[in-house]
């Protein structure tokens, strides 16, 4: 387990315990032998799913440390600042530019995710949230039953003021979503599902989609038109951009859809298949935003949402502090955390020595 735990820590910031002194998750280690030992326990209870109790029993029994459930709630109320910094440090390594400017625009990314909690009667919650970038601070946290009215996925879960800019993925593709953002003020920017958000053309006619990506047949070509969404009272103007995946990224994405059909029974309409061709979105953003820009914007939003993919998946087992938003906000920066590791492990695997581990630098030493 030592020898893991060493593996594992090689992949965090170098930096991180300082981190945690800066960020105030350590102001004194009462309980815990080091900051190792802290960040172990916290793993445990958010990586690992335990419960509050559980983890400090384990802990205790594998001596990394000695403290009571209510005393590891309050450390992982403290320890959010410093799990955000992590995340975005890990981020950075990924590749997403989170340094770019975004000059006066408070971007913000929308998502949502359900939470399944162990055991026969285990409850089901979807935890609504928003992260400001490059920041990834999260500034809208908001816990509800998976199922039933007004619990989906929208952007009616969300407060929005004027001048934010949200960035979201096809589960927000709604008319009456639109319409809520565009009356605040916001504008947006959200990956097209071309079955719930049917787009017009100025003269209020329907959106001739597959006659204009006719036009789009090389590799990396844009495309970009003025479209319009109709909801009730309001039509919302705005921007159809569009970029024409790699031959591969094609392929992949035909693979995909060839493998739902066969799990699901069904039948993928035509133009499905030639829509995966292409990744499209939908913008409320200002014509000074370029299409090209536009479709940047996104590819910082894809980075995230590969972590999200990620958080998901490990999101479905968990004990999730209910109660304390601060808590729950610190869990689900843990949750991310695991999931940027996991990714990061996959990246470099491949490059680690027979032996099974990075080796750190050290002093040469003079020879005799």
């Amino acid at each position: 387990m030592d020898e893991n735990w060493k593996v594992l820590v090689s992949l965090f910031p170098k930096d991180w315990v300082e981190r945690a002194w800066e960020a105030g998750a350590v102001e004194r280690l009462r309980g815990f032998g080091d900051e190792s030992a802290l960040m172990r326990t916290l793993l445990l209870h958010v990586g690992r799913g335990y419960s509050l109790r559980e983890t400090v029993v384990r802990a205790k029994a594998a001596g990394v440390a000695e403290i009571s459930d209510v005393a590891l709630m309050k450390r992982l109320r403290k320890s959010g600042e410093w799990l955000r910094s992590l995340c975005v440090s890990l981020l950075q390594e990924n590749g997403a530019d989170l340094a770019e400017s975004t000059q006066s625009m408070n971007l913000r990314a929308f998502d949502a995710t359900v939470v399944t909690e162990p055991g026969k009667t285990g409850s089901q919650w979807r935890i609504h949230y928003s992260l400001k970038i490059p920041s990834l601070k999260c500034d809208f946290f908001k816990i509800s039953p998976s199922v039933g009215a007004g619990n989906g996925e929208s952007f009616l879960r969300f407060p929005v003021k004027a001048n934010d800019y949200i960035l979201a993925d096809r589960g927000y593709c709604s008319p009456n979503g639109v319409a809520y953002v565009a009356k605040a003020g916001a504008y947006l920017l959200l990956r097209l599902n071309t079955g719930s958000l049917p787009l017009f053309s100025s003269a209020g006619k329907p959106f001739p989609l597959l006659q204009k990506l006719s036009s789009i047949s090389e590799c990396g070509q844009i495309g970009e038109w003025d479209v319009m969404v109709r909801a009730p009272k309001i039509d919302v103007a705005g921007r159809l951009c569009v970029i024409r995946k790699t031959q591969q990224a094609i392929e992949e994405a035909v693979k995909k859809m060839q493998r739902q059909e066969t799990k699901h029974g069904t039948r993928t309409k035509d133009e499905t298949w030639e829509y995966a061709k292409y990744v499209m979105v939908y913008t409320t953003f200002p014509t000074t935003q370029t299409a090209s820009k536009i479709l940047e914007w996104y590819r910082l939003r894809w980075q995230i949402e590969l972590a999200f993919k990620r958080l998901k998946s490990l999101a479905q087992l968990g004990h999730l502090p209910k109660y304390d938003d601060e808590s729950s906000r610190a869990w689900l920066y843990g949750k991310l955390f695991v999931a940027l590791l996991t990714d990061k492990l996959a990246r470099i695997g491949r490059d680690f020595s027979p032996w099974g581990y990075l080796l750190q630098p050290v002093r040469a030493e003079p020879v005799a």
